[in-house]
């Protein structure tokens, strides 16, 4: 159960989301790139997903399976179709597991950029479910900004310079969501996501 101090930022971050109907993300900051963090990057971001999940294995299945349905309880309060529900979901699972990272780390940080809205923009400009910066589509991408509003092209955006970030600060978490959401060392944006993190933990994580 998560206490007191991990719930308020939570609530302060949702309150921000609700009130104002856009989201309230910082700004990731362009930095430069090196030619071959730039290259390994665009091939990250590169490809599609097969049209169906790859569950290589029984046990592989029956993890997807049940995670999904944890999933999709605690998703319906913001999407309540199960349709919709359950592509947000598969893609997440195939994003998040492409680029190494855990699915409940996904789960809050989508929850605290976009409160799970697709359309969602912040004041900085910032795109989609993980609120991608659009200089991301020129740097890595094609340079069609437009597409950081679609479901699969969002979460892999998100999800590579996620990891990007976490493997420029050698695994640390919080310095990692800090990079991410363009306020490095202050608490207030890494403990909301690690405390969103928490509500949708399960044990295939």
């Amino acid at each position: 159960m998560p206490s007191r101090r991990d719930v308020l930022p939570v609530l302060a971050w949702g309150l921000a989301l609700g009130l104002h109907g856009e989201s309230h993300a910082g700004s990731q900051i362009e930095e430069p790139l090196s030619d071959a963090v730039r290259s390994a990057l665009n091939t990250a971001v590169t490809g599609a997903a097969p049209p169906e999940l790859v569950l290589p294995s029984t046990q592989y299945r029956q993890d997807y399976e049940r995670w999904q349905l944890h999933s999709s309880q605690r998703l319906s309060r913001y999407k309540p179709h199960f349709a919709e529900r359950q592509e947000f979901l598969q893609t997440i699972w195939y994003e998040a597991r492409r680029a190494g990272l855990p699915l409940s780390l996904v789960l809050g940080l989508v929850q605290v950029e976009s409160g799970f809205r697709k359309f969602a923009v912040s004041s900085a400009g910032a795109r989609g479910y993980m609120q991608v910066m659009p200089f991301w589509s020129r740097l890595i991408g094609d340079g069609d900004e437009s597409r950081l509003f679609q479901l699969q092209t969002n979460l892999r955006f998100g999800c590579v310079i996620l990891s990007h970030y976490l493997d420029s600060e050698r695994g640390d978490v919080f310095m990692g969501l800090g990079r991410y959401n363009g306020s490095r060392g202050q608490r207030a944006y890494p403990d909301a996501v690690l405390a969103a993190q928490r509500q949708w933990w399960h044990e295939v994580d």
